[in-house]
């Protein structure tokens, strides 16, 4: 049978380096565009929707074993519209077919690969399927044909599943938020639930090897900083352990590379020894932010060497040499997992001096069969400091200076929104617990790479994309509500109120462009964007926050510094809406369950104007303050009503909550007592 002559394989011209992988298949894949159902209407094909992204290790097997057989090629070409997305490029559409699958089967994961009609609605779908049936798993040639079967002989039925799962789906997106909290009006913030909220994510702790749960462990650094904050409350000891149990054994592990710095994505073993190996961009911001919360309560010397090595690992290896970070790096090379990063008994023995080679393998773990897979991940169960001896610190340099004349795993050179925005916030926070005023300065060099190149002066709106150069794809909820967290951030480690107008300026526009129907939530997509068949919302907070769960702390902030309360009811009536799962399940909700802390306790304000304030920033940012509010700057905003009346106290400090003020205090040593005694 002879290939299908509508398409050829049309990635070619794309940027997504994902995309750029498949663009020699012999599968005539097309990218995803505005006209894509009406093109699969017009050839009465189902379509094949297949989604990924670079670093992906199974989407790599997948590749090599299907998408390059010229038999599988031949017959996708002539019975299927082929359709290739990258997950990171198009996140809305990854959503919206990931919660159909997990709907169909209760599972999902990547590659993602789901069968659609022609209009769009999905009807079946799975993950990775093999060359060849194996463990009660169709192979990937008996899908095509039983999918391509049904479609021609059991249409009707096929359009009725696919009618009703999209209805299911539209139906949990309209009542899901409704749904969270049966009592709205009886929803009460109260400081005694923070503590049970606290004791429920203690519940799921790993007390032995820090984290949470069994494998696959991920970090989940918003599970961490609530429990930061609990112990900031109520000194609740066990909650601080945890999280130090947690890091620690984290930068034991060989999810932190102990030659370059930065962190793997998650561990495949409950004990953190073996990563799954790409490393994501959002990953090290996030772990940079915990980690300098960390180091603000403890001072603990390896928490500030790790953010360094990270913040190293980020612009050696991820920085687009501009001010931008590019989104990851593969967990392959040569076509093998970690192979990059892992080494053999016989290489560290030619590497390692002989007078501390039995050392060195003792603290690494090193064995001579491996201790991963017939080869050696580096990981300690020891100290951390212990590596970082000068004698340690000459063998990992020598390491890496080999390692790097090794074959790199790919790089995915896309520069996404919301991510460089969680690292201009990262780096902020780095800034503030390290008094590194270079990191401050990378921040706002950062953003200014983002506002020069990833915004579109005509249409007045931010691309989700810049690749090459190319900026592509309108920005996403998520892109939204990271950059206006990036800008407060900003605004509060300089003192500059044009990132705070800025921040408002766009919490406006997603007002605008992405409200729901019922003025509380927000859509993923714009209202603009027209090329998907649901617009989704976000509330889960997984490996990143959840977007609406960002914009819900965005408008109580913002709410409280431009004195607007419709923002304010509307933040709280997100965090109402979603408090049951809050209070039942803080685990998976505990970036939101931070602005029931915040709505719970109220902002501390820190409020100075003067021309020589501003070089406080960093004595007053030095301290963790998780619930804290800073506007300290050299020139008096009258926009900001907070700030009314207190520039008449020149170069003196102020600390409100709820609108009460305490009294000026001239000195800042006094005000940081007084700071560490409200803390304390």
């Amino acid at each position: 049978m002879n290939a299908s002559p509508r398409f050829t394989n049309a990635l070619i011209n794309e940027t997504s380096p994902y995309l750029l992988q498949h663009a020699h298949n012999p599968v005539h894949w097309i990218p995803w565009s505005n006209d894509l159902f009406e093109k699969a209407a017009q050839e009465n094909k189902p379509i094949l929707l297949s989604i990924g992204y670079a670093a992906c290790h199974w989407c790599h097997v997948m590749e090599r074993e299907s998408f390059e057989s010229e038999e599988v090629a031949n017959y996708m070409n002539v019975h299927f519209i082929n359709v290739k997305v990258d997950r990171e490029e198009r996140p809305d559409v990854d959503h919206l077919y990931m919660d159909a699958l997990q709907a169909m089967t209760g599972a999902g994961g990547w590659p993602l690969n789901i069968f659609l009609l022609p209009n769009g609605k999905p009807f079946y779908g799975g993950t990775y399927f093999p060359p060849r049936p194996i463990q009660n798993r169709a192979s990937w040639m008996e899908v095509l044909k039983g999918v391509h079967v049904a479609f021609e002989n059991n249409y009707e039925k096929l359009e009725e599943q696919a009618n009703q799962l999209s209805s299911h789906l539209v139906q949990a997106n309209i009542k899901s938020q409704a749904s969270n909290n049966e009592n709205q009006t009886t929803f009460q913030f109260e400081k005694e639930a923070i503590q049970l909220m606290g004791t429920r994510v203690m519940q799921n702790a790993d007390t032995q090897w820090g984290g949470f749960g069994n494998a696959p462990k991920f970090p989940q650094t918003f599970a961490l900083q609530l429990l930061l904050r609990q112990y900031h409350l109520f000194k609740d000891e066990s909650a601080l352990q945890q999280v130090k149990l947690s890091l620690d054994k984290m930068i034991q592990g060989g999810i932190y590379d102990h030659l370059g710095g930065g962190f793997s994505r998650y561990s495949t073993d409950g004990h953190w020894q073996a990563p799954h190996f790409e490393k994501m961009l959002y990953d090290n911001a996030l772990l940079i932010g915990v980690l300098s919360e960390a180091y603000q309560i403890t001072q603990q010397p390896s928490y500030q060497i790790v953010i360094q090595q990270t913040i190293q690992f980020l612009n050696r290896e991820l920085s687009n040499g501009q001010n931008a970070f590019y989104a990851a790096l593969d967990a392959d090379s040569e076509g093998v997992e970690g192979k990059y990063y892992t080494w053999s008994y016989e290489e560290l023995k030619a590497l390692v001096p002989e007078n501390l080679f039995e050392g060195f393998c003792a603290y690494y773990q090193i064995q001579a069969n491996g201790n991963w897979e017939h080869t050696n991940i580096l990981w300690t169960q020891a100290n951390f400091m212990i590596g970082e001896s000068d004698a340690f610190k000459v063998v990992k340099q020598s390491l890496f200076d080999t390692r790097e004349k090794r074959i790199r795993p790919s790089l995915d050179h896309k520069i996404i929104l919301s991510w460089n925005a969680l690292t201009i916030t990262a780096f902020c926070k780095a800034a503030a617990a390290l008094g590194d005023r270079d990191y401050r300065q990378q921040a706002i060099n950062a953003m200014q790479w983002i506002e020069n190149n990833m915004y579109d002066k005509e249409g007045h709106y931010f691309y989700h994309t810049n690749t090459n150069g190319q900026s592509k794809s309108y920005a996403f909820l998520d892109d939204y509500a990271a950059l206006i967290q990036a800008y407060i951030s900003l605004q509060e480690i300089t003192g500059d109120f044009t990132y705070l107008h800025k921040a408002k300026q766009w919490t406006d526009y997603v007002q605008t462009h992405f409200i729901d129907e019922e003025k509380v939530f927000f859509y993923f997509t714009a209202a603009y964007q027209k090329d998907v068949i649901i617009r989704k919302k976000d509330n889960y907070d997984g490996a990143q926050p959840s977007a609406n769960a960002m914009m819900c702390f965005n408008l109580y902030y913002l709410s409280n510094v431009f004195s607007m309360s419709d923002w304010e009811h509307q933040a709280k009536a997100m965090v109402e809406a979603m408090g049951k799962m809050i209070l039942q399940y803080p685990s998976s909700f505990s970036y939101w369950a931070q602005s029931y802390l915040l709505m719970t306790l109220g902002f501390t304000e820190i409020i100075s104007i003067g021309s020589n304030v501003k070089n406080s920033i960093f004595d007053i940012q030095s301290l963790f303050q998780p619930f804290k509010m800073m506007l300290i700057s050299d020139e008096y905003d009258p926009s900001i009503p907070l700030l009314k009346g207190k520039q008449l106290y020149e170069n003196q400090y102020f600390m409100c909550n709820r609108g009460i003020c305490s009294a000026p205090i001239p000195n800042l040593n006094d005000f940081l007592t007084t700071i560490n005694q409200v803390n304390s």
